[in-house]
């Protein structure tokens, strides 16, 4: 077979999955517009709690930390955008889905299962990358907070934080029983996130032996890596990056091992 075959046919794979994914992504859309509960959490949560935290941020002592307000509350605003915005969105949305047999109805058709699962999930990163670019334009204009220095780092940790969350809400879909079960079982990786993963108290504020363990946590090296494109400190972004990428596997491996197409009995 020659190289011109195989890159055509190539393509039109690449193509037609595409289109599969445009197609279930429109689907997903209409239906994330019409439950106002999940658009609340994505729109609404993230900015809520970052007012809530402005004056926990303005009382810490971060001059000694090498930060300051700005460097705190901007990352821990993207990290509350991508946590709220994928994860808690996508763990009962595709539980739901399950449920309901339309993942079941969907494995029938042309569509792979990574196809269905990435479909499902296209609308919320789309919606979470654009806020994540008006909250950084809206500091910018607004907060006048200054440019990132390392404008990479900051795109890397907030894609690396949308891969995984997605691949962390597929796997946590996959051991949850119920939609009404759903709404506990995101609360582990939320109050772990929100606690320890620098988004209201940065690692540097923390005692040393809290902060070694605060940095394995999922979300740490994404808001370590959006952190460090606003200061350019980029001493850790190797292990930032490795982290965020062990942290992938692994979801991906539990999605693979424990993910149910069907209701769970």
């Amino acid at each position: 077979m020659s190289a011109e075959v195989v890159t055509v046919r190539g393509m039109r794979r690449a193509s037609g999955t595409a289109a599969r994914l445009r197609a279930l992504g429109r689907a997903e859309l209409t239906l994330l517009r019409r439950n106002k509960a999940a658009m609340f959490t994505a729109l609404v949560l993230p900015l809520t709690f970052t007012t809530a935290m402005k004056s926990t941020v303005d009382g810490l002592n971060l001059k000694e930390a090498g930060l300051s307000p700005e460097t705190v509350l901007l990352p821990g605003t993207l990290g509350f955008v991508l946590l709220f915005g994928i994860y808690a969105n996508l763990v009962p949305a595709y539980v739901v889905r399950r449920d309901e047999l339309v993942l079941k109805r969907l494995r029938c058709g042309e569509l792979t299962d990574r196809e269905i699962l990435a479909g499902t999930a296209l609308p919320s990163l789309v919606i979470a990358l654009v806020q994540c670019l008006l909250v950084a334009a809206g500091a910018a204009l607004v907060l006048d907070v200054a440019a990132p220095e390392a404008p990479h780092l900051a795109l890397a940790g907030v894609l690396c934080g949308m891969v995984m969350l997605a691949a962390l809400a597929a796997a946590t879909a996959g051991v949850t029983r119920s939609a009404e079960g759903a709404q506990l079982s995101v609360m582990p990786l939320l109050m772990l996130s929100m606690a320890g993963s620098g988004l209201v108290f940065p690692l540097e504020v923390l005692p040393d032996r809290v902060a070694s363990v605060c940095e394995v946590l999922p979300l740490t090296p994404v808001v370590g890596l959006i952190r460090a494109g606003w200061t350019g400190a980029s001493g850790q972004t190797l292990g930032q990056l490795v982290t965020a990428m062990v942290w992938t596997g692994v979801a991906v491996f539990a999605v693979r091992r424990w993910f149910r197409w069907e209701p769970r009995q």
